[in-house]
């Protein structure tokens, strides 16, 4: 996984504070050229890091994947790790197929023995 620093880290970030989003939208909250914002959103969505979303196939509308939310999470580590995609994916990335308990992960969170604790 190769990123273009700071460009797709803050197209990442427009689409975790923004929600779902077009690349004229984009390029406005990134301050980069809807051009650049274009030629980078597909590389992104390569690494799963984005999706792209309908309700048209060719509609151009993003959203921010559990993975890309990770993403933003270790982005202070990028420059520091050999390989920064096992990094965000985590120890048990295969493991879990639900984004959300993926997400949950990735901020540290662990309901399941919270749930234990409880009981």
């Amino acid at each position: 996984m190769k990123l273009r620093q700071p460009t797709d880290f803050l197209i990442l970030e427009a689409l975790e504070d923004k929600g779902r989003n077009v690349a004229t939208n984009l390029a406005a909250h990134t301050g980069k050229s809807r051009k650049n914002i274009n030629t980078r959103l597909p590389v992104l969505e390569d690494y799963g890091l984005v999706d792209k979303i309908g309700p048209a196939e060719r509609s151009g509308l993003y959203e921010i994947t559990s993975k890309g939310k990770a993403a933003l999470v270790y982005r202070d580590q990028y420059d520091e790790v050999d390989d920064f995609e096992s990094l965000i994916e985590g120890p048990n990335a295969g493991a879990v197929d639900d984004p959300e308990t993926q997400a949950g992960f990735v901020r540290g969170e662990d309901d399941e023995f919270d749930d234990a604790d409880e009981e």
